[in-house]
């Protein structure tokens, strides 16, 4: 039997540090006896003052080595638990509250756990969380320190999904799973991701570069875009950079495939690495939305080695003091090499990253 993989996807960050303005509120979330319209506006509150609203830096390192006008990082390590996840996480639990829900299960393999797991204590909501019996990540005690409870199951990430989505279903649980019915919920949370940098910019980039793994990230970001231009707000709709493990992600696979949908990979040619782990899969959930959204800029889509990443993540913190997961530097990479192939046209880029350490 293979030894269990320690992924590294890990993001590692600082001791979550709660306020004691985020603790007074979550007090008051989780005290049934208040309204649940009481109980929901303190838990809205807690989202204002954690989640989102992150940092668009200017690389200019590295404009300056790629030739490029103008290049952005959205840094998503700025959220309380280092990744974007907490977008789609905190949306879910409000969610969950206002149904009545008290307990929400899931499937990850490290980032959304503890995203989750987070968002649930501050709730006074149980979290079941399952992970495949083959990985290791050292965020899992992260998760049991905000009470989930831990399930291992064989299988592979997707047959995890699946089965947690079964016991959902089963045991009258909130299904936080990606690719079911709560994937408009979770776009429109990222949605938000596009809201912000119109923000800071004032009009849409000409690109936007994401890593992708089951898609979610880029679709959202995607219809934030699409709403804010259909409303006036901005010139242009950006075009989309998906980039992620080499030829082990459906996405990139069927774009540069020219298939009209998002195909499976085959299970057994799919190997995990620390690195590559964040990114890869047989089935992308939500793989036939970011193939649209590729499709409908007019985007790119491309392989990145785990070298590339490995060596781009060191490359930011050497050159701009910024930690970022190797994984989360794909979308960027395959920006770089695509407009070092195709000289694209000098505008506004931005490419989302997310925190390492």
């Amino acid at each position: 039997m293979a030894p269990p993989l320690n992924m590294l996807d890990g993001v590692r960050p600082k001791p979550i540090r709660i306020s004691k303005d985020v603790e007074a509120l979550a007090r008051e979330v989780r005290d049934t006896s208040l309204s649940i319209t009481d109980r929901l506006e303190s838990f809205e509150d807690i989202i204002n003052l954690e989640v989102g609203d992150t940092a668009l830096t200017r690389l200019r390192n590295l404009e300056r080595e790629y030739d490029l006008r103008q290049l952005y990082v959205k840094f998503e390590g700025d959220n309380p638990t280092g990744t974007q996840k907490d977008r789609i996480a905190f949306a879910q639990v409000y969610d969950a509250l206002r149904r009545g829900f008290t307990t929400v299960a899931l499937a990850t393999c490290g980032n959304y756990g503890v995203a989750m797991a987070f968002a649930c204590y501050l709730a006074g909501l149980r979290c079941r969380i399952y992970i495949p019996a083959s990985y290791h990540t050292e965020r899992v005690r992260e998760m049991e320190d905000y009470h989930a409870e831990i399930i291992r199951l064989p299988g592979t990430y997707e047959d995890v999904v699946m089965a947690s989505s079964r016991d959902a279903s089963e045991l009258e649980l909130y299904d936080a799973n990606p690719g079911g019915s709560n994937t408009p919920l979770q776009l429109k949370a990222y949605s938000e991701i596009a809201f912000e940098i119109y923000d800071q910019l004032r009009d849409a980039p000409k690109y936007v570069a994401c890593p992708v793994s089951n898609g979610t990230l880029l679709a959202g970001v995607y219809r934030g875009f699409v709403n804010l231009f259909k409303r006036g707000k901005t010139s242009r709709i950006p075009i989309f950079i998906a980039g992620s493990s080499s030829h082990k992600n459906p996405i990139v696979v069927s774009f540069n495939k020219g298939l009209k949908h998002c195909a499976d990979l085959d299970p057994a040619k799919i190997r995990e690495t620390e690195i590559n782990e964040p990114l890869i899969n047989w089935h992308s959930f939500d793989g036939d939305e970011a193939l649209y959204a590729l499709k409908q800029t007019h985007g790119r889509a491309a392989h990145v080695s785990d070298q590339k990443m490995r060596q781009m993540s060191a490359s930011i913190l050497k050159s701009d003091g910024m930690k970022v997961l190797p994984a989360a530097t794909a979308g960027l990479i395959a920006l770089l090499e695509i407009h070092q192939e195709a000289d694209l046209e000098n505008d506004r880029f931005v490419a989302i990253v997310t925190a390492r350490n």
